[in-house]
C-alpha cells in the first residue's frame, strides 16, 4: 500500500526575512488596478505586486474580472 507524506509548511520569522523576500512576498497572489491612458484612451493597467505590467483593460469590472480569473486577489491603487 501506498503512503502519502504531507508536509507542514515551512514558517517564516519576518522579522528575519531580505528586502528580496519581502519584495516577493505576495507576487503570486496579489495583483493591483490603477488608471492609464494607452493611445489616448483611458483604460486600467493591471500590474503584479512588484509594479510588473501584466494587462490593460477597458474598464475597471473587467480588470477586477481578470485578476480573479487568475486566482489572484486585485487590489486598488489611487
Amino acid at each position: 500500500m501506498d503512503t502519502i507524506s504531507i508536509r507542514e509548511p515551512a514558517a517564516v520569522d519576518i522579522r528575519h526575512i531580505s528586502a528580496e523576500e519581502l519584495a516577493q512576498l505576495g507576487m503570486q497572489e496579489i495583483a493591483y488596478v490603477r488608471p492609464v491612458v494607452v493611445d489616448g484612451s483611458a483604460c486600467f493597467g493591471i500590474y503584479a505586486a512588484d509594479g510588473t505590467p501584466m494587462a490593460i483593460a477597458g474598464g475597471l469590472d473587467v480588470a477586477i474580472a481578470a485578476i480573479m480569473q487568475h486566482e489572484m486577489v486585485p487590489t486598488q491603487v489611487h
